[in-house]
């Protein structure tokens, strides 16, 4: 297979790639009959000015030589994954994910068989989509084996050959199509590979949590995120992923006020905004997805705001009690996913030009800076009063501190030990 190209495109002024660590491990590569060239995202992401994070290799030494040399020139070397012909060699701070050329024998789903090549347009076909498999070489010409550099200008995000067998080495490939898409498409998927993705939805369920986890979170913070998953909802693909009826409109609301008020997407919450309507909800998508322990607790102090159906945004007494009971970042993401859901119901389909967005936006600033208090009394003081150790001191302080958040706060320790002192009185039998 020729490469694709009709010009020479070139990388060579990257400042990664003039960097003296990353000059020095290729020089090591491409010594004595040795070849090597950057693959994949560094180079897809350099031809279009977007920020490159992982640098990876693809050689045609296999893993034992590259350990060699790497291990004769003083890099540290660690075996990431030598079933699959990969090691990392740290030059300086920088790491390097250093692949032997392969192409694959026989493949099942997430494990194949594959045998170690010098051929490039071998180890390119095996890849998944073209946009992956750009390679650059260490002057910076860039090699295109599979036309995925015409596909990187038009914002085309197809898979390299037959998308069922693409699919089928991986199933996890579904996702990743539709996450590349979201992230660089600019035309709709390709109809082969979205009638592909559709016939083969059924591997979605082999394969791991905590894989499905990474492409969705990733999925929901990309540029063409809200309507990636709307396409995904009308194919019947997104429910697979989020069993409970999907919500684009309030999923986009929020990104629109992420938008609006120069917010760092939040990926816990919009995974709220899109599929969460109650703590059950909460509480299944944090088991099917192994979200971490912070995720959960953002989608379950959501499923909290979302129970209340808010359709008008709080006045500064309830942005403090809301700040006293889930925190400053947890009250904040209430009052976003609040604003997400009047929005949608207001019908409003810009919500930076909505009439009601000022008094969102107010209400945001006073949960982000309002200081959370400490409630001023303890166990210790419902003992001193008389109280025998068990529930009712917890009784008694729940009903003081319910009182002290319906004030407003501005109760003092002084007034709520009286008030506690007259709570105890009136009970069954005083003191």
């Amino acid at each position: 297979m020729a490469e694709t190209t009709t010009q020479p495109v070139s990388i060579a002024t990257a400042a990664w790639l003039r960097c003296a660590d990353t000059q020095a491990v290729l020089a090591l590569l491409n010594a004595d009959g040795g070849a090597a060239r950057i693959v994949g995202g560094a180079v897809r992401n350099e031809l279009i000015g977007r920020p490159v994070v992982d640098i990876d290799i693809a050689t045609t030494l296999e893993p034992a030589e590259v350990m060699a040399r790497a291990e004769g020139a003083s890099f540290r070397v660690i075996p990431t994954g030598l079933a699959h012909g990969t090691v990392t060699v740290v030059v300086g701070h920088h790491g390097f994910e250093v692949t032997t050329l392969r192409e694959d024998l026989e493949t099942f789903g997430r494990h194949a068989t594959v045998a170690f090549t010098a051929d490039w347009e071998a180890d390119a076909r095996r890849r998944d989509f073209t946009i992956n498999a750009l390679y650059a070489d260490a002057a910076g010409t860039v090699h295109d084996p599979v036309g995925g550099y015409p596909d990187l200008v038009a914002g085309r995000v197809r898979f390299i050959g037959d998308p069922a067998a693409r699919i089928g080495e991986d199933y996890l490939r579904i996702l990743r199509l539709f996450r590349f898409h979201a992230q660089y498409g600019r035309t709709g998927p390709e109809a082969a590979d979205l009638a592909a993705c559709v016939r083969l939805r059924a591997g979605l369920a082999t394969l791991s949590r905590e894989r499905v986890h990474g492409e969705l979170m990733r999925l929901l913070v990309a540029r063409g995120g809200v309507a990636t998953l709307d396409l995904m909802r009308g194919l019947g693909l997104l429910t697979l992923i989020v069993p409970a009826a999907p919500r684009p409109a309030v999923l986009s609301a929020l990104v629109a006020l992420e938008a609006a008020l120069g917010r760092t997407p939040d990926r816990a919450l919009r995974l709220a905004a899109l599929a969460v309507h109650d703590a059950a909800d909460a509480e299944r998508l944090a088991a099917r997805l192994a979200l971490s322990n912070a995720e959960a607790k953002a989608l379950q102090s959501a499923a909290i705001v979302l129970a209340g159906r808010p359709t008008a945004a709080p006045d500064e007494a309830s942005v403090r009690a809301m700040v006293y009971r889930l925190g400053t970042t947890g009250s904040e993401r209430a009052v976003l996913l609040s604003a997400a859901l009047a929005a949608v119901a207001a019908d409003a389909p810009d919500p930076g030009t909505w009439p009601g967005f000022a008094t969102w936006r107010n209400a945001l600033a006073i949960a982000a800076h309002h200081q959370p208090l400490r409630f001023p009394l303890t166990g210790h003081d419902v003992k001193a009063l008389g109280v025998a150790a068990g529930p009712e001191i917890g009784r008694l302080l729940g009903v003081i501190e319910a009182r002290w958040i319906a004030g407003d706060f501005r109760e003092d320790r002084g007034a709520l030990l009286q008030s506690l002192e007259r709570e105890i009185a009136q009970r069954p039998g005083g003191s």
